[in-house]
């Protein structure tokens, strides 16, 4: 071993080069790691904000029929009862299709769900712009629920697919989605005042179909593996509860009482005065869904979610009161930071392969109560006084956001 070490020396060496690469190796990984982690959150992100796209573009078609068809029935071959059948027809074919959209949104992930969905949603639109008689128009608003259902669920899909930043994504997510219907509710309540409700869905059916490129961006392939949580209409968790009467008070009761107030109220300008109410809704989403998301990633979206409910119940009660405008404003305002809510708190509550199915089965809920509400409204509204229907939404919001405060081991889940 002449002109070598000596083998002590060499192993010593050897450990001490080991020691010196040691530290580096280590940041080598930690590096590794920190870019794969940095990297599945821009995926999370593009994806959330591609899905948010793809519904904020089609959701007008939606959100503009609630103005139109109550002041405009006639037009549309309908009576007000109907109108409103119509107006829930949408959310009540959902209750029985979200399960079948959510399995086929687990097979063949979100690039799929959604192109056939925007499809849907464009004829949808069309159908609104061509039919007459409301067997017609049955047709388009289930065709529609269908598309929205898959939508839907790939918004708060994507946008909760990471727990870390899901709230973040989620407010992120409802302002996007939110913009379509703040200007499509502007632009075609006054379109409709010169040229009539029919050529407004004409355009909401070509602004459709610009959805089409964002939806071809989103993920290919089978999406997330669905965990089965037992009968589907089964006993609900409070949070089920929660959705069911929130979807009938904000999205079914209110939207549809206030077309009809507002044209009691001002009777020349009802589509332009009810426009601009809806809209500020989409407005405020815009404005206020980031921030909610903030307050929930630092307080927690639970307790969040249960202030602003109870907030809401006391400005539908100020509508039936009388302070139609007063209540309007409030509710439209707080329902901004009401809705990127639900999602992160269901989130939580069902991790890993329960979450699809969790969050599917609560929007089945929302939608029972929303299509209830506009059956509700259209029957009640001609029948009883405001402060009634009302006074009685509010205090059903208000009893079960208070029934969501954690007082038992489980209040979310089943």
């Amino acid at each position: 071993m002449a002109g070598g070490d000596p083998p002590a020396r060499q192993g010593g060496t050897a450990t001490a080069a080991a020691a010196t690469r040691q530290p580096g190796a280590v940041r080598t990984a930690a590096g590794a790691a920190a870019a794969h982690s940095a990297a599945n959150h821009a995926a999370a992100d593009r994806a959330s904000r591609d899905a948010a796209l793809v519904l904020g573009l089609t959701l007008p078609g939606d959100t503009v029929l609630y103005l139109l068809l109550p002041l405009h029935a006639a037009v549309f071959g309908v009576s007000l009862a109907e109108a409103g059948l119509l107006l829930a027809a949408n959310r009540l074919v959902r209750i029985l299709g979200y399960g079948w959209v959510a399995r086929f949104y687990t097979r063949r992930g979100p690039r799929a769900s959604c192109l056939l969905a925007v499809l849907g949603a464009t004829a949808a639109a069309a159908g609104y712009a061509l039919s007459h008689g409301v067997w017609w128009l049955l047709v388009a608003r289930l065709l529609w629920g269908l598309s929205f259902a898959a939508m839907n669920i790939a918004t708060q899909a994507t946008a909760t697919a990471l727990a870390e930043g899901a709230a973040r994504r989620s407010g992120t997510s409802r302002a996007i989605i939110s913009t379509g219907p703040m200007l499509g509710l502007l632009a075609g309540a006054v379109l409709a005042e010169f040229q009539g409700p029919r050529l407004v869905f004409a355009v909401l059916a070509a602004v459709s179909l610009l959805a089409l490129p964002f939806a071809w961006r989103l993920p290919a392939g089978p999406g997330e593996a669905l965990h089965t949580p037992g009968p589907r209409f089964g006993l609900p968790a409070r949070l089920d509860v929660w959705s069911f009467v929130q979807g009938m008070a904000l999205d079914g009761v209110f939207v549809l009482g206030l077309s009809v107030l507002a044209a009691a109220a001002l009777p020349q300008g009802a589509a332009l005065a009810a426009g601009a109410a809806l809209a500020s809704r989409y407005a405020s989403e815009i404005l206020l869904a980031p921030p909610a998301g903030r307050l929930a990633e630092r307080f927690g979206a639970l307790p969040v979610l249960i202030a602003v409910s109870i907030v809401s119940a006391a400005g539908i009660a100020l509508i039936g009161l009388g302070a139609l405008w007063i209540g309007a404003v409030a509710v439209v305002g707080l329902r901004g930071l009401l809705q990127p809510l639900p999602a992160p708190v269901a989130a939580a509550a069902n991790p890993g392969p329960a979450r699809v199915p969790a969050l599917a089965r609560m929007s089945t809920w929302r939608d029972m109560g929303a299509g209830l509400g506009p059956l509700v409204a259209g029957t009640l509204l001609p029948l009883v006084p405001p402060v009634l229907l009302y006074g009685g939404t509010a205090l059903a919001l208000a009893l079960t956001s208070l029934a969501l405060l954690p007082r038992f081991r489980s209040p979310l889940r089943r």
